[in-house]
């Protein structure tokens, strides 16, 4: 009896993966005979499993989609690759707002029901890692599952979205990917208003309206998108997404020592000496280099841009007032 309780929880895993299985692969996944597959098959259906079969070429077993199923069985493997994709989101690792709470809560859940060697290594990986928490702003559930329902469909969106100058607009855009890059989230989409494929960071995007409208859909610029917005991200190409803003600092310290530091943010650090180091990064907001820096610990001469210096300053300056005790900076 407990060889078939087993062998039916393990027909029941594979049945769940979504896929059409052929006799003779569950019986060779199972290491069972084709009538004692069929028996459990039939053990299945009578605990209320929707097992569909069809006879003949081309044959299969698999559960039917949108019909009430009882608890999920999980694999082993399954259960490590689940328990660690939810610590990286409950530390802040999808960019989503909000998402950290609703991963710690499935965490916990999925630990209580699991088997005890299950649960046990579940929990033991999920408290061994420390992806670390996000500094960056993320983008709203709402935002992402709303554009992801567009993306999806192949309807056009009304939204508001704020640019690099701090100014709201108001966009019309066809939308055709949702993109994770560089730790933000970004939609590729298809401006109607200028006629032009245009990139928007979710974080940005403050007012979305569905109107559950197709849109004729294009031929897109590139197979890779994360390649091609990339680039654009470097050279500041037309239509393909904001330019990124190029910032070198000198530190005064050996480039082992500011690697060992530094939380890398799309730059490349080079040796200059043996106790100084050039680092220079492609950033979107002077607002987060500028954190990262000064999480180093390390001294550092800012390069450039003029741009960065202007901004280090102020925030200088603003520090200083901070604690009461400004000095103008020299120079």
């Amino acid at each position: 009896m407990a060889d078939t309780s087993q062998r039916m929880l393990r027909l029941l895993s594979l049945l769940q993966n979504g896929r059409a299985w052929s006799g003779a692969e569950l019986t060779e996944a199972l290491g069972t005979s084709p009538r004692s597959m069929r028996r459990d098959i039939d053990r299945l259906r009578e605990l209320g499993y929707p097992v569909e079969s069809l006879r003949g070429p081309g044959g299969h077993y698999r559960l039917v989609a949108g019909k009430a199923l009882p608890p999920l069985m999980f694999e082993d493997d399954e259960v490590v690759t689940v328990a660690l994709g939810l610590r990286m989101v409950a530390g802040g690792l999808s960019g989503v707002q909000g998402a950290e709470d609703g991963a710690e809560r499935a965490l916990g859940k999925i630990e209580r029901v699991l088997p005890s060697h299950l649960s046990r290594r579940a929990s033991t990986l999920a408290s061994a890692v420390d992806p670390g928490r996000r500094v960056w702003p993320g983008a709203s559930s709402e935002v992402l599952t709303g554009l992801g329902e567009a993306v999806a469909a192949g309807q056009w969106v009304r939204m508001t979205h704020r640019g690099r100058d701090g100014q709201e607009r108001h966009r019309r855009v066809d939308p055709y990917r949702l993109l994770l890059l560089g730790r933000r989230w970004y939609l590729f989409a298809w401006d109607r208003d200028r006629a032009d494929w245009r990139s928007f960071r979710l974080d940005r995007i403050t007012g979305l309206t569905p109107t559950r409208a197709a849109f004729t859909p294009r031929e897109l610029p590139a197979e890779d998108l994360a390649a091609y917005l990339e680039q654009g991200f470097g050279t500041g190409g037309r239509g393909r997404g904001e330019q990124r803003l190029t910032v070198r600092v000198l530190f005064h310290a050996s480039a082992a020592e500011v690697a060992a530091r530094i939380v890398r943010v799309d730059g490349s650090l080079e040796a200059v000496g043996a106790h100084k180091s050039r680092y220079t990064a492609r950033v979107d907001s002077y607002e987060w280099i500028a954190i990262v820096l000064a999480m180093t610990g390390l001294d550092f001469t800012v390069e450039g841009p003029e741009g960065f210096r202007d901004y280090a300053t102020r925030l200088s300056a603003r520090l200083g007032r901070a604690v009461g005790a400004f000095i103008p900076p020299s120079g």
